[in-house]
């Protein structure tokens, strides 16, 4: 028996000499670290975390869930104009009309200035959102000591997100959005990229390649295994269970054999090394359910379904306005969120979701007021329909903008003017005119491709057919309220820009409280991080069976 004991001694000491030689984590005392070192010490993460510190005054009851909805390009004036125009809609006079988190309890700022840049780009604002660090322009996932474009400088400097974080921690994570799944904003919940525009090999230089950066596009359906290469020793990693939005283009070979049955391009793929993404989800995930339009999304049974992969276009979905023209049908925000919340909360650990309505800020670039209001009014509806769909106990909602746009609201109108019409002052039932002697609209822009009477069109980006148009424009005879009216701007550009003000962050829920004043952007992982305690559910995972014996790891 004493000798049994012996080997057996001698046994457990080699396998924890083997262990500490080898840096293993359970053997060596050391415990796994859920989030970097330079992550952590990155000054824009220290002082996020001591923003919320301080506003952490009691205890509060932890989010279970969190949702994260992102309204791109949704600065005041859209919230705004917005709020009016659905009144409007519903025969109020408007400016009385709340969306649904406009009657949220907690509501703060976000200062959205990328590090080398004072107007922002998605890519630098969303990864501040995600990872508590604010970083350059067009970059995904990395803090600011990345060079844009350089695939050698990606190592050592990426960042983890809240959503990994939810994952490591066992949670059911999910991603959505109206825009490319592989657009800025989404991906920069699961990619790390040195330039935003790598959405597939076929974007990327021939350097990147050699040097080994993964497109992002790949990067989404190897999410898991990526994810579990990083963090070895977490055991409840299992993928996304929720993954909405356009950008089929990006995972499909550059073949029309590749081509879905609603292909609106002759070669709807690509993608450049033969890599059909779609079919490898299908290979990894086969009890998942990949959904290409309405009628297949309308079968999915959230309560029996293990997860879902849906790509609704070649590009971008459409329009909330244009929906009714997409050749095999979509499903609108607020039905992709309620779904997936459906499917999201079968997990008793929580979940974590990210939606995002990607077209406002096309609809601003387009310079259609039209198309960026009626996806914001859309985009309520989707924040209306989490709310009913979850526990508000257990929940953290937080609805914010990653930036706003150059749209302005002025003029003098009265009280009920049509917010998409022209300017009719206090008092009279005309138009009331310029110094030019010609009227003019209460909504504008300051820069872009400017007017356009397009009549009932309801694609804006059929504005980019078109030239620039300049000077000032008779709209007295122009149905400034129709679908396809652009409205004037100020300077002529090829697309209207990002403006740098800050935007709004509405919280409800489990530390929704957290969201007050005006923050830095990258203060909002932290509001996440803090309520739902990520970080620690996360770090509990990887350190779980640290002390267990050799014998049963």
């Amino acid at each position: 028996m004493k000798m049994k004991k012996n080997l057996l001694l001698a046994a457990i000491t080699l396998a924890v000499a083997s262990n500490a030689h080898s840096g293993n984590a359970y053997g060596n005392g050391s415990s796994v670290d859920a989030i970097p070192a330079h992550q952590k010490e990155n000054p824009w993460f220290t002082a996020g975390e001591a923003n919320v510190a301080d506003k952490v005054f009691s205890r509060f009851p932890k989010a279970k869930n969190v949702i994260l909805f992102v309204g791109d390009g949704m600065g005041v004036s859209t919230v705004t104009a917005a709020r009016i125009l659905e009144g409007q809609l519903k025969g109020m006079s408007g400016e009385e009309n709340n969306l649904s988190f406009d009657t949220f309890p907690y509501t703060g700022m976000a200062k959205t200035y990328n590090v080398d840049a004072q107007t922002p780009d998605s890519a630098g604002t969303m990864t501040a959102m995600m990872s508590g660090v604010k970083t350059d322009v067009g970059v995904i996932g990395v803090d600011e000591d990345i060079v844009r474009g350089d695939c050698s400088t990606v190592a050592g400097n990426e960042l983890v997100t809240a959503l990994e974080l939810a994952e490591i921690a066992g949670k059911s994570t999910g991603v959505i959005s109206t825009a490319r799944i592989t657009h800025a904003t989404p991906a920069a919940t699961y990619a790390k990229s040195a330039d935003r525009n790598w959405e597939d090999i076929s974007d990327m230089p021939a350097e990147a390649i050699e040097q080994g950066c993964e497109d992002i596009a790949s990067q989404l359906v190897g999410f898991e295994q990526n994810l579990k290469s990083r963090f070895p020793s977490a055991k409840r990693i299992d993928g996304l269970e929720v993954v909405l939005g356009g950008g089929r283009r990006h995972f499909l070979p550059k073949d029309p054999n590749y081509n879905s049955p609603d292909a609106m391009s002759s070669t709807e793929g690509d993608r450049t090394d033969g890599r059909d993404l779609i079919s490898e989800w299908q290979a990894a995930y086969p009890q998942g359910e990949y959904v290409f339009d309405q009628a297949g999304f309308d079968t999915i049974d959230p309560e029996y379904t293990e997860r879902v992969f849906g790509l609704f276009n070649e590009s971008h979905m459409q329009y909330e306005a244009d929906r009714e023209n997409d050749i095999a049908g979509e499903p609108s925000v607020a039905e992709m969120t309620e779904k997936s919340i459906r499917l999201l909360d079968n997990n008793d650990r929580g979940f974590f979701l990210m939606v995002e309505s990607g077209r406002i800020d096309h609809g601003h670039h387009a310079g259609s007021a039209y198309n960026a209001l009626t996806d914001t009014i859309a985009f309520s509806d989707a924040v209306r329909a989490a709310v009913e769909s979850v526990d508000m106990s257990e929940t953290l909602i937080i609805v914010t903008a990653d930036h706003s746009h150059v749209f302005t609201i002025a003029g003098y109108p009265k009280r009920g003017n049509p917010i998409l019409g022209k300017v009719v002052r206090v008092g009279s039932d005309e138009p009331a005119l310029a110094s030019d002697g010609m009227p003019y609209t209460t909504v504008g822009y300051m820069n872009g491709l400017g007017f356009r009477d397009l009549g009932d069109e309801t694609n804006a980006d059929a504005t980019y057919r078109l030239p620039a148009a300049t000077g000032r424009v008779d709209l007295s005879a122009v149905n400034t309220e129709a679908s396809g009216y652009h409205q004037e701007s100020l300077v002529p550009l090829g697309s209207e820009t990002h403006a740098g003000e800050d935007v709004a962050i509405y919280g409800k829920g489990p530390g929704g409280h957290l969201v007050s004043g005006t923050n830095e952007q990258s203060v909002i992982f932290h509001v996440m991080n803090r309520s739902a305690r990520l970080e620690k559910k996360a770090e509990k995972q990887l350190n779980k069976r640290r002390w267990l014996p050799w014998w049963r790891r």
